[in-house]
This record gives C-alpha cells, structure tokens and sequence, in this order.
C-alpha cells in the first residue's frame, strides 16, 4: 500500500516510540481496489496523552481528544491518529454513550459500518482484516460489521452511506444487511436534515438506475415527497414507465451537477397531485411544472438545502415544460433572460426527460438549440445591456435627461436589438434613442 510521506513519518514516528500505526478505513479499501486514497486516517494503541507527546514537535488539532482523535498538521494537511476504541450505544443515533480505549486493533475494527471499511495496514505486520472486506470487495459485496440492525440503529446515517457505497463501489448489498437497511430507513427522520442532505448530494451524483429503483424505500423516507411516485402509472402512451422510474431515468440522463440531479429528481413530485383522466381514460398533468416546482422549494428547504443550489432547482423544474424554438431570435431572448449556464442546464433537463419517456428518442430540438446557442455565444451577440454598443452616459450626452428615462431607453434599445430591429451599433442605437426621445 502506497503512504505519503507525511503519513509514513506519523507511523514510523509511533513504531519508534514504541507503539502500533496502521492506515485504516477508507485509504485501505481504495487501495486494494487501485484507486488513489483521497485522505489516510491513521489508528493506534497509543493514548491521546502519549499521542501528544510523540508529536510535540508538530502543530496539532486537539477538537476531538476525548473521543480518541489528535490530528497531526503538515502544511495544509492534517493527518489524523485515534486510539483504537470501543463505543457504548448510541443515545442519538449519531453519538455513543461512551467511548472506552483499547488495545487491539480488531476490538477497534469491529465497530465499524461495513466490512470494506473495517481493514487496516501496517508495513510492519501487513493487512488487518478480521471481517473478510478483501473478499467483499472481490465479491463487490456490501456487508454491515457484525449485526446489521445493531450497526443501523448505533447511527441510521449509515443507511445512506450504505447506499452511496453501493453506488460508487458498484456493490450488493447482502440480504441481511439491505433487509436491516430497509426496515432501519424511518430512523433517517431522528438525524439532522443537514448530514441527510449532505449524504444525498453524494448518492444522486453517484447512482445509476438500478441502484435508484434498488433503494427506493430509503431514499423517499429521506425526501418523503418522491413516496407517491413509486409504482405511479402515469396512464399516458408518452410514457414506458411508472413515474418514479421515469425519474431514475431522468436523473442518470443529466450530467452529474447537484443542480441538475436534483432537479432530475424532483421534476415531476407535482404529478400526482394533478392528474386528471380524460373520456379515454388518458392522464394528464395541467400545470404540473408550477406545482412540482412549489412541493420542490418545500422539500429543499426542508432539507435545509443551500439557498442558491434550491433557488437554480427550482428554476429548472418552473420551466422544463417550456420548450425552446430553435430559432436565433428566439434563444437570444431566453439567452439574455436566463443565462447561459441556466439555460444549458434547461435543455440538458429537458433532453433527460423526452429520452426517459422510453418512448421518445428524437433529441435533434434539443440539440439543435445547444448548435445556435453556441453560435450567438461565439459571435459575442447582445444579450445584455452590457453588451449594448451605447452606455448611459451616451445618452446622457444625446439630451436624454439623467433619471428613470436613461434606463428606460436602454432597456428599450435592449428589446430592439433581440428583436433584431436595429442592429448593435452606436449609430443606430443613437438614432433609435433619438426616435424614442422625439416620441416622448
């Protein structure tokens, strides 16, 4: 296993005082699979009081010292050590009622989540694997340490981290420990709503359909208003699929940005609520956009999402149902209304959602649109009043007095030149301001 120097000379500066240092958790696991570790945590039989003093020398981060942990820095980095433990329950669902230090590294291993997680290594005595991870990971099994119901009780975020290692590390869950999952998946609402919504980021940039249809139940106890969509038959011949594998669908069809994911996901909350059946028995889903858009504010604020992610979701679901024109004209306007970045991610949504129909293969509107976007973007067109060819001041300088009617006029200039009226230049720009001020 690969160690940066750093996290040699922590190990090599605890076997020369006398004590043991393995690598621990995540940093094995990837290693094993090839992957390079993005951090190392380091574990060991020394005390935090002994810890401190085998790096006296260092600068260290002593926050959580009484739980076990010294973290060690090197420049920007922080490398942290924790005496091997053993927890008593969790009172929380996150924190343990006690924390005793021990001496054994496998005692310490086994109060970890997953076996893939419960490996440790030292280069002096090699793999510590006491759960069989190397061989789930071979197996591209997921497995609870020990009692699953007991690992998910101690703390249901583990739930979610389950499901986001199943994605990431493309493993099954064995029976016992998806049963223990499921069944655990009402203790999610104990946690705060800002490690759910964390975890979630990471599971919906990660998933692919199978393990979004897979964990259903845990993931609509963690957003309650996807609940309704499962198994949801949207009657319609535009639709192959129920509502909420429609969704999985849409989600894996976007690119892995959190604004889009969550729209993906939270498109189409709203149809349930407004369905109606025609003679034909036929669904149809009247202004569904402005009511997902609504249930989605709510179910991000509730989630405590940041306020610009929820405020670019919210945009994206308001208008998916909006198609574009692929016309010039047209996408300048939206161009200068919206936004590039807003607008781009629009038609990604959009694209996502006629190919999850599993009906509807024709994306040429959509890629068409993305063609003329990119050829207004590239000829620098004028979308905004800062890339009108006239200013304030030149206004100001042609007798418009000072005031509203400035702004007035540069907003009308605007309007004209999208409209491909008058072109951008100063000339005619001047002359239509002097048109306007004449008109009064």
């Amino acid at each position: 296993m690969y160690l940066p120097d750093h996290v040699r000379e922590c190990m090599d500066a605890l076997e020369t005082a006398g004590f043991c240092a393995y690598a621990v958790g995540g940093c094995v696991r990837d290693s094993l699979l090839g992957l390079t570790p993005q951090d190392y945590d380091l574990c060991t039989d020394a005390l935090p009081e002994q810890l401190k003093e085998v790096f006296s020398h260092k600068s260290l981060v002593l926050a959580g010292e009484k739980h076990g942990t010294v973290g060690v820095i090197f420049g920007k980095t922080v490398v942290e050590i924790t005496t091997f433990r053993t927890e008593g329950d969790y009172e929380d669902n996150r924190h343990p009622q006690w924390v005793e230090f021990v001496s054994d590294i496998a005692a310490d291993l086994s109060r970890r989540d997953f076996t893939v997680n419960a490996m440790a290594y030292s280069p002096a005595r090699g793999l510590v694997d006491p759960f069989g991870g190397q061989l789930d990971l071979q197996n591209r099994v997921l497995r609870a340490v020990g009692d699953p119901e007991k690992r998910f009780r101690e703390d249901a975020l583990r739930i979610l981290r389950g499901a986001r290692f199943a994605a990431r590390y493309q493993l099954t869950p064995e029976p016992a420990t998806e049963k223990a999952m499921i069944q655990l998946a009402p203790r999610l609402d104990s946690l705060s709503k800002e490690r759910v919504f964390d975890e979630l980021c990471k599971l919906i940039l990660l998933a692919d359909v199978p393990l979004l249809l897979r964990f259903a139940p845990i993931i609509t106890q963690a957003v309650p208003v996807l609940a309704s969509m499962v198994g949801f038959d949207q009657r319609s011949c535009h639709h192959a699929y129920d509502l909420y594998t429609h969704t999985a669908h849409t989600v894996c069809g976007v690119p892995a940005e959190l604004p889009l994911r969550w729209a993906a996901l939270l498109h189409d909350i709203g149809k349930p609520a407004s369905l109606t059946l025609d003679e034909a028995g036929c669904g149809h889903y009247y202004g569904h956009a402005a009511v997902s858009a609504q249930m989605a504010d709510a179910a991000l604020r509730r989630l405590k999402a940041p306020t610009a992610l929820r405020e670019q979701v919210v945009f994206l679901i308001e208008k998916h149902m909006a198609l574009p024109e692929p016309e010039p004209k047209f996408l300048r306007r939206w161009l200068s209304r919206y936004g590039e970045i807003p607008l781009t991610q629009l038609l990604q949504l959009q694209r996502a959602d006629t190919l999850a129909t599993g009906i509807h293969t024709d994306t040429s509107l959509f890629d068409r649109c993305g063609q003329i976007m990119a050829e207004l973007l590239k000829e620098a067109s004028c979308l905004s009043l800062k890339d009108l060819a006239v200013s304030g001041s030149d206004l100001l300088a042609l007798g418009i007095p000072a005031g509203p009617a400035v702004g007035r006029c540069l907003h009308n200039l605007l309007e004209q030149v999208l409209d491909e009226r008058i072109p951008n230049t100063p000339e005619a720009l001047l002359e239509a301001a002097k048109s306007m001020e004449k008109s009064g």
